[in-house]
């Protein structure tokens, strides 16, 4: 029992980081400031849907909606797969639209990766409460 509760406070942990990130991520450069790097990013993959001001926001209520699924739907691995897919995603794009970032001390490497990892051990504890 005591275990139990370990691996649900572990993965409570995890799902609060993991909402918070994403909540950051959506609200502050993206509905918040608009950074230029979102701009630049829009106009690099050519969609003209909308104007580039209105998907820098949809996207950053998708993200905070994503975010939120983290506390919403805490047993499920299928959230934490598509987390990882995502993270490597964003990882492959911004190194083809910016490959200079890799170069700073905080990038985007560190935070996609340690996104994908939070996921990964995850994945590993819902699979071990799964267990008991």
């Amino acid at each position: 029992m005591q275990n139990f509760k370990a691996l649900q406070n572990a993965l409570l942990t995890i799902h609060i980081s993991l909402a918070v990130l994403w909540f950051y991520q959506g609200l502050i450069p993206k509905i918040i400031y608009k950074v230029i790097e979102e701009q630049q990013f829009w106009q690099f993959t050519g969609i003209q849907l909308l104007p580039i001001p209105r998907l820098i926001e949809l996207s950053g209520f998708g993200e905070i909606i994503f975010g939120g699924l983290f506390l919403i739907f805490r047993q499920s691995k299928l959230l934490h797969y598509l987390n990882i897919i995502a993270m490597l995603l964003f990882l492959l794009v911004v190194a083809i639209v910016y490959p200079h970032y890799f170069a700073q001390g905080f990038n985007p490497f560190i935070m996609n990766t340690a996104m994908a990892a939070l996921s990964i051990v995850a994945i590993q504890l819902l699979n071990a409460q799964k267990a008991e």
